[in-house]
Order: structure tokens, then sequence, then C-alpha cells
């Protein structure tokens, strides 16, 4: 079956938003079962220094993510726009110029974070208790970083054509084979943490092959030798759209690190409880990156198609349906995230009793807040939707600014909690700037198209 593509230039923005954005969060639900499934059996089976290694490996492991991320999501933007605008000629040099840097980047990628791995773990002073299963996590993630990079980039591909079934379904089937790989890998062949890693990988394998038969039969992307030629312009206007949100992305998980070198001085228990709850992040943000995710599409099709109150009218209608959500994730997790956490965590009574007091203190922080990231998403990607990825990557530098200085400074004044409020910092910082941007140069951009 081909791939269910879909033009988001007509209809109730708010209906094609929400709907475009559904399938894309449970296909997160399920990408985040790779984490959830992970940390569980982790967690449980081979105990709190292993989950607090898994705590230690996670900002480098998501800078590289992040990275691969943001080039793809930045090449994603002109795809959407080309669809957008009719350009189906143009749209397959879109994407075989993307096909084109993406490979140099994953390898240039897996290169740099082999040298960087152990060196950056000793500079964050990671415990030597945890050290060398954070490593070794850590070199098997990077090993994969080609595979990550082509899935991440056949994803955009369909979702910048307005198809998030398609993901949903690659999602999970890899999930399922992630879920079959650790049990057996970790609880069978004892392989460990490697053995953790190992089954992510080859779920992400799984999911890129399910997404490129999907894209080969789609008739409009019918790629030819000469597509995959590199075109100078549009090289660099697919440089100038994925270099800034990977940069952003990479300043993030920076800070992150910055959290975590603060962290590594609290001790192992609290390392652990604060992983716990880390590895919850990805569902609390789940709604928000979906939300995210149509908001470039939508934005980048209607500018394409010259329908520029379309994007004013459906931001306004994407910031009530992301707060709405917010709040409902909000209170699920202030009522339930006890036993959930619980699920996470093995150990001496006292040590469970202990990690389960850090972990829920700073879920319960972050629930209060989670609206306000929620925003951050929305208003973020609705600029990136439009072009402009420079002042999504300016929020970024705010929110390495925000997190830092609040994990810096804060716990000196009122102990180990003040670093749960870093995060919290991190979001308020990247919502003025983006609100602001987005009042001041992207409502003035769309006036005057």
């Amino acid at each position: 079956m081909a791939a269910s593509i879909k033009t988001m230039t007509e209809g109730k923005p708010g209906r094609l938003i929400f709907t475009f954005a559904l399938p894309l969060m449970l296909g997160n639900v399920f990408q985040q079962l790779y984490t959830v499934v992970d940390t569980m059996v982790v967690g449980k089976y081979l105990g709190v220094n292993a989950l607090a290694a898994l705590g230690a490996a996670d900002w480098l492991n998501w800078m590289m993510l992040g990275i691969v991320q943001g080039f793809t999501q930045g090449f994603g933007i002109l795809m959407a726009q080309e669809f957008g605008a009719g350009n189906y000629p143009r749209l397959r040099g879109v994407i075989g110029n993307s096909a084109a840097l993406s490979a140099a980047f994953s390898l240039f990628l897996l290169t740099l974070g082999q040298l960087l791995a152990h060196p950056v773990l000793l500079l964050l002073q990671t415990p030597g208790a945890i050290m060398p299963g954070a490593l070794l996590y850590l070199r098997i993630m990077f090993l994969g970083l080609p595979v990550v990079m082509a899935y991440n980039l056949l994803a955009c591909i369909l979702r910048s054509l307005g198809d998030g079934k398609t993901p949903l379904q690659a999602m999970v089937v890899a999930s399922l084979t992630n879920i079959v790989l650790d049990l057996l890998f970790v609880m069978g062949f004892h392989w460990g943490i490697a053995g953790a890693a190992m089954a992510t990988l080859a779920a992400q394998v799984v999911s890129g092959i399910f997404c490129l038969y999907h894209i080969s039969k789609v008739e409009i992307l019918g790629l030819k030798k000469e597509d995959f030629r590199v075109r100078g312009q549009m090289f660099l206007r697919l440089l100038g759209l994925g270099s800034p949100m990977a940069f952003q992305n990479c300043m993030i998980a920076v800070g992150g690190m910055i959290v975590q070198f603060v962290i590594n001085g609290f001790g192992v228990i609290f390392i652990a409880g604060f992983t716990a709850t880390n590895k919850l992040y990805g569902i609390l943000e789940i709604a928000a990156t979906s939300y995210g995710y149509a908001m470039i599409t939508y934005v980048g099709q209607n500018l394409g198609a010259g329908k520029y109150q379309r994007i004013r009218e459906g931001m306004r209608r994407a910031v009530v349906i992301a707060i709405a959500t917010s709040l409902a994730i909000s209170g699920v997790m202030l009522l339930f995230g006890k036993v959930i956490l619980s699920w996470f965590i093995s150990g001496t009574p006292q040590e469970e009793a202990q990690t389960l007091q850090i972990a829920y203190f700073y879920l319960a922080v972050m629930s209060v807040f989670l609206w306000v990231l929620y925003i951050l998403h929305v208003v973020r990607s609705a600029i990136q939707g439009m072009g402009n990825t420079l002042l999504p990557m300016v929020s970024g530098i705010a929110e390495f600014l925000m997190r830092t200085t609040t994990a810096l400074l804060l716990p000196l004044w009122v102990g180990e909690n003040g670093i749960f409020f870093a995060e919290i910092a991190a979001w308020a910082g990247a919502d003025v700037v983006l609100v602001m941007s987005y009042f001041a140069v992207a409502g003035k951009y769309l006036k005057e198209r």
C-alpha cells in the first residue's frame, strides 16, 4: 500500500493539525517504549548502578540524536514547502540532496561520537562505579548513528507529505521488535547494558526499512539518479535550514550535560532517581513533539501554497489544543506518577524509597509546568515551518543559558532539589524568545507576504 500523503492547505486548521498529530503521538508512544522498556529491564534486572549508567549516558546520546533530528527536520521544511507548491521535480531533488547530506553527516557524527564519549564522561565526573556501563552504551549507540539518521530522514519525508500514519505503523513494528530483543539480549543472553543498546538499534533498522518500503510506493517520489546530484544552491539552502536546528539541539544537550555534571556530584541514588523521571520526559513530551511536527508540515505546506491567513489561524488553534493536552497529561502524572516510577526502580527497600522520593518530586515539578513546554514546541515549529530556523536557534541559546545558570546556582541556595527547576527555567527562557519572535518578526513576515 502506498503512503497516505495528504495536503494541509484545505479544511479546518484545528482538525487538520490534531488529526495529523494523533498518529504521530501514537507513533511516539511506541518510540518511547524503546526508552521505557530499556529503563525497566535495566533498572529492574540489572539494578540501581546500571540505571544510573544509562542516566550518565543520556545527554551525550541525546546530543547526537538531537543533531540528527535537527538536520533532518530542517530538510523536511523545504520538502513540505515544495510539496505544498506542487513542484514535484524540485521535491525529488530536495530529497536526493537531503540523502547525500545525511549520509555525510552520519559518518562524521559516528567518528566524532566515538572520539568524544570517554573524554566527555570524564569531564562530567561520572562516578567510577557506572563509568564502564555508560561508556559501553554510548559506543554501541554511536556505531548505529547512520541507521538513526536514515530512519529520521525517511520519517521526515513522509511527514512533509502529510503522512503521519506510516511512521506510526513503523514505530509499532519497531517497538515490538525492541521489546522482544530487550528481553532476549538482556534477560536471555545476559548481555547487560550492551544488549539494551543493540535491541534499540535493531528496532531502528526495522522502522527504517518499513518507511523506505512505503516511500518507494509513492508515485510522485520516483527518484532517479540525477535527483541525487548535488545542486549548489539547493545544497546550501538545506544546510541553511538544517544547521541552525542541529546547533539548537546541540546547545540544549550541552546544557543538559552541565546539569548532569551537577547531578553526578549528588551520588548514585540521586542519579538513579533523576534518571527514572528523565526516562518519562519523552512521554511527557510526546504530544508536544507531535504538534511540533504537525505545525512544521502545516505551515510549510500553506506557505508553499501562498495561504498565509491559514497559518495564523492554525497557530491559534494549535496553541489551544496543545495547552489542553498538557493539562490532561499533567493530571495523569500527578495522580499516578509514583506507581509508574516504581516500575523503573529496584534495590534494597531503603534505596527504592529514596530513589522514588527523588524521582517523584522531579516529575511533579515538570508536570505542573508542562504547559510551558507545549507552547514552546508549537511556536518554535511554526517559525521553523516558515523557513526561519535562526530564531529557534536563538531560543535554544536562551534555553542553554537558563538551564545552566539555574543548575549551577539554585542548588547552592536551596539544596539538591533546586536542580529540578533547571528544565523549567529553560522552557520559560525559550518561550520568551519564541513568542516575541513570532509576533514581532513572523507575524510581520506573513503580513508582508
